[in-house]
């Protein structure tokens, strides 16, 4: 497996497409999180670290458990409406991914003593959870006409002294659209195009992470609530790229020499992965209408398997003759397999709710993590193994690369009856060091529920809003570093609205 070091790169997705790497863009993809929980928590932005009673505390702050005074069984599934608009050279492509989960379902055991016993511990609540907490669907596509060079073709010329081979390279040579000299390295074959190449590309993205959470909390005087609880991540991540490059006006038949017609690259991606982390927190009501939480989360252990694939098809409109042998198309394919391990960053928080009587209540949560943190490694099985990867360069790119971030999440509810309103707004913090304008995730959240003795019923709508860059390949300058000049640079504008319906049984 190959690694590559690109300080300014770090703003993008898909720098290092085509080369097939566990890099510093899978250790962000894997950290970054959204608001989670049941349609009530959801409708209040997420904020739920100092609110506790609620079967999604289990994901943020376990000490919410001890709030409860019955036990509860809630089914929240979710469908995500996303759209990404996509820009390059002032031209402008729409795509959509739409997407059918589950967004939590819970299930609390609560043991209350009676209000006459005078134990100090109040009683407590037995809690699990499952909480979709990364979603990772997108699909995008962009069609353009890059300069000379800047183009596919120019790519495959790139400065072999500086540039790493990749799997791109390797296929390349494979499709007769390079040949290799004396020393071996790869140059360009001798053909023609007749001009500028258009180039497309569509990417599609599709997988969650999922956390499986067992989790107790308990109250202490109804003043101090304390919880701990330890979680289990599953990862799910699919990822298709189809890269295709044609030269629009083909070249004379009858004249000498080869002439290059279209390129098509598609590389594919499975990953599955587990982990696991441990959480603890607290809250504390110093008076009836005032709460202050607090939470920490350890480092996400997870060990991961990669299984690619990557294809490429060309065709020329004058044949290449090879080894005496002439054609007018040629394919080449590669696959292959590897597990890696991944630790995603520790995370703190701390949450404020006031408790407006019987009419609602207002929260807030702040939330720290440095995906700086982050490391890449080797799984047991690989390490000191010819199968084991040097991380040293995807570690110091995240270390040079992501930086320190800081999540915001504020709601309020209403209540009017058996009715209730909600509303809340989120803004995740940009992890990227590099100023390339700002790539904070914004959610506009609403909400409305109602309440009856022994059932409930929520609904919940966010609508989030995310500014990335993507690059499908990459040059550099004479000092190795990312020719932004050369690279082709995508803009990609991405809103996605999700809705959750929650149903809640109280026994």
């Amino acid at each position: 497996m190959k690694q590559r070091k690109y300080w300014l790169g770090m703003a993008l997705l898909g720098l290092a497409s085509h080369s097939f790497a566990q890099n510093e863009v899978d250790a962000l993809r894997y950290s970054r999180t959204q608001p989670v929980g049941t349609a009530r928590t959801l409708g209040i932005g997420g904020a739920s670290v100092a609110l506790g009673a609620d079967a999604g505390s289990i994901a943020t702050n376990p000490a919410g458990l001890g709030l409860f005074r019955s036990s509860e069984f809630t089914f929240t599934p979710g469908l995500g409406i996303g759209n990404t608009d996509s820009r390059i050279e002032g031209v402008t492509a729409t795509d959509s991914r739409n997407s059918l989960h589950i967004a939590n379902l819970g299930l609390v055991f609560a043991n209350r003593k009676p209000d006459t016993d005078q134990n100090a511990w109040r009683g407590g609540a037995a809690a699990f959870s499952i909480t979709r907490v990364n979603d990772l669907n997108s699909r995008f596509h962009y069609r353009h006409t890059p300069a000379e060079s800047q183009d596919l073709l120019s790519y495959l010329n790139r400065n072999p002294g500086i540039d790493q081979q990749t799997d791109f390279d390797d296929l390349a040579y494979e499709a007769f659209l390079t040949e290799k000299d004396a020393a071996g390295i790869y140059v360009p074959a001798d053909y023609d195009k007749t001009g500028p190449l258009t180039q497309t590309e569509t990417v599609l993205n599709t997988g969650s992470q999922t956390q499986f959470d067992f989790g107790y909390g308990a109250s202490y005087r109804d003043k101090l609530y304390l919880g701990g609880s330890i979680g289990i991540l599953s990862t799910r991540f699919n990822s298709t790229k189809t890269l295709g490059a044609t030269d629009p006006s083909p070249a004379d038949p009858s004249t000498e020499g080869t002439s290059f017609s279209t390129l098509e690259y598609r590389e594919t991606l499975k990953v599955r992965g587990t982990g696991v982390n441990l959480r603890v927190g607290a809250i504390y009501q110093p008076t009836d209408a005032v709460r202050l939480g607090a939470s920490i989360q350890t480092p996400t252990y997870m060990q991961l398997s990669e299984s690619y694939s990557s294809t490429m098809n060309t065709t020329f409109d004058r044949p290449i003759t090879v080894d005496g042998k002439t054609y007018s198309e040629a394919s080449a394919g590669n696959e292959g397999e590897y597990d890696y391990a991944l630790v995603s960053p520790f995370r703190a928080s701390g949450g404020l709710a006031v408790i407006i009587g019987k009419f609602g209540f207002l929260t807030g949560d702040v939330e720290y993590v440095n995906y700086g943190q982050a490391r890449l490694s080797n799984t047991s099985e690989n390490e000191g193994t010819t199968a084991g990867t040097d991380f040293s360069y995807a570690n110091d790119a995240v270390r040079t690369g992501y930086q320190q971030a800081v999540n915001l999440r504020i709601g309020g509810e209403a209540r009017v009856d058996i009715f209730r309103l909600r509303a809340g707004f989120a803004r995740y913090g940009d992890p990227y060091k590099v100023d390339n304008g700002s790539r904070t995730q914004d959610y506009i959240t609403g909400g409305v529920g109602l309440r009856q003795k022994n059932f409930f019923l929520d609904a919940a709508g966010v609508y989030n809003t995310t500014r990335q860059y993507y690059s499908p390949y990459s040059f550099s300058d004479a000092a190795g570093n990312l020719d932004t000049d050369r690279t082709p640079i995508v803009n990609l504008e991405s809103s996605r609205f999700t809705t959750s319906i929650t149903a809640g049984f109280l026994f």
